[in-house]
């Protein structure tokens, strides 16, 4: 997942004909190329920090609901593409942000007689 958007933000920073021609459609400029590069470029970075990864994960999807409505609303093309990575990107989130089960904890709650078979 990281390598797609080194990729699309590397391609979108070193300014790919593609590139430059759907930000012309799209009209807001050139700098939202930009911006919009920098954000995949340094959400994949993060994506590859375990502690970071969560906001990583996080700005990709905001950014792929962003190119989602543009290309449906602007581009007029479908929007396959950016949900599937939103989509991805969102199952990244909710596996790094999973809270976890402490083991001990559960046993430490666990009443003394309660059946659970260890009491013995």
């Amino acid at each position: 997942m990281a390598v797609v958007f080194l990729f699309a933000g590397g391609a979108k920073l070193a300014s790919a004909a593609q590139a430059v021609q759907m930000y012309d459609a799209i009209g807001w400029g050139q700098w939202f190329r930009y911006v919009t590069g920098a954000i995949e470029v340094g959400s994949a970075i993060l994506l590859l920090v375990p502690p970071l990864a969560v906001l990583g994960a996080l700005l990709l999807a905001c950014t792929m609901v962003g190119a989602a409505v543009a290309h449906v609303t602007v581009l007029h093309g479908p929007p396959t593409g950016p949900i599937a990575l939103m989509l991805l990107s969102g199952a990244i989130l909710w596996i790094r942000a999973a809270p976890r089960a402490d083991p001990s904890v559960i046993r430490q709650a666990t009443p003394a007689g309660s059946g659970n078979g260890t009491d013995h």
